[in-house]
């Protein structure tokens, strides 16, 4: 954990400030210890909206994920944090990305139990999906895709399909037989 990282989840916004305005660490590093959470994460989950405005000001990207595919939302969310939601909104971040479960902020902040965000949160969606919709129609892009969490997911995905495969061979094989066999016979 960096001293940005310990900064944000501390609630310190002096020196959160301080740190980014010296350049001494990258806004968007993840911290391999915690599942790759960067200072955002930490600031979502602590509800530091305050810190969550500065680091995005300075290059933290709302749209990077966890491990587990949780961006700051998905923290927010299941801490009752709504002002940060209501951040993050502002700066137009993903609200509506799912993690490796499929699970979405708004479901998360309906498991904790929090009303507010999730009424907040599905008006949320519906504001950005129709911002995400005219960016794309006037040629802007946005920055809502962590590029490397969908890699990891995509190898992920590879790597248990090869295990199954693995897994029945056998079987596989045995069917393969049977079906090559009866074509023979026709």
């Amino acid at each position: 954990m960096t001293e940005l990282h310990q900064a944000a989840a501390s609630g310190d916004a002096d020196l959160v400030e301080e740190i980014l305005r010296q350049n001494k660490y990258d806004p968007n590093q993840r911290d391999v210890d915690w599942n790759n959470k960067t200072p955002l994460h930490w600031a979502a989950a602590r509800g530091q909206a305050e810190i969550v405005r500065v680091l995005i000001e300075h290059g933290a990207r709302p749209c990077l994920c966890t491990g587990s595919g949780w961006t700051a939302a998905h923290f927010a969310a299941e801490a009752g944090r709504l002002q940060v939601l209501r951040m993050l909104h502002a700066f137009h971040a993903p609200l509506d990305k799912e993690d490796c479960c499929g699970d979405k902020p708004v479901q998360i902040a309906e498991v904790y139990g929090h009303i507010d965000c999730v009424q907040f949160l599905k008006r949320a969606e519906t504001e950005h999906q129709e911002y995400r919709r005219s960016a794309l129609l006037s040629g802007l892009s946005l920055d809502d895709r962590d590029e490397e969490w969908e890699e990891q997911k995509r190898d992920t995905t590879h790597q248990r399909t090869a295990q199954n495969v693995k897994a029945h061979a056998p079987e596989i094989k045995s069917t393969c037989k049977t079906w090559a066999c009866s074509k023979k016979n026709e």
